[in-house]
């Protein structure tokens, strides 16, 4: 096996670690606490940047493989796991799930009625959404809303 190949399957597990972790933390503190009704997987897989998770598949497959620091390795690797272990602290999950999902004050349109409030979390086919009007959350089914 190269080590082209090792460094891109080392970079692709610690960093599927450092993902899962992420996602999890988000899914107990923010998702459940809305009782926002998605399933795990389907959480994770939606919201991938495939980007970033390359970027950081090569990054850390990079000194995992190549870099000869082992210090230096371990703190950056160690860090890294540290930062997405965090999520798992209430206050930071939540934040980090209010950062990528909710929006304030948005309106929405449909052919009864019109819905003014804050986007909790928007999937595939439902839009979860806190109706101020109403003042409980409400789930919007994407086909029913105007554009």
């Amino acid at each position: 096996m190269s080590k082209l190949f090792q460094a891109f399957l080392s970079g692709i597990f610690f960093t599927y670690f450092i993902d899962f972790f992420l996602f999890l933390g988000i899914k107990i503190h923010y998702i459940d606490f809305y009782e926002i009704e998605i399933y795990y997987n389907i959480l994770f897989a939606d919201n991938q940047n495939i980007f970033i998770y390359l970027f950081f598949t090569i990054f850390i497959g990079y000194l995992v493989i190549y870099l000869n620091a082992l210090k230096t390795k371990i703190f950056i690797v160690g860090t890294l796991m540290l930062l997405s272990f965090s999520t798992m602290i209430q206050p930071i999950g939540y934040l980090l799930g209010e950062l990528l999902f909710m929006k304030k004050k948005i309106t929405f349109q449909t052919k009864k009625h019109s819905f003014s409030g804050d986007i909790y979390y928007s999937g595939r086919e439902n839009i979860t959404f806190f109706d101020y009007e109403l003042n409980k959350t409400i789930t919007l089914h994407k086909k029913e809303i105007k554009r």
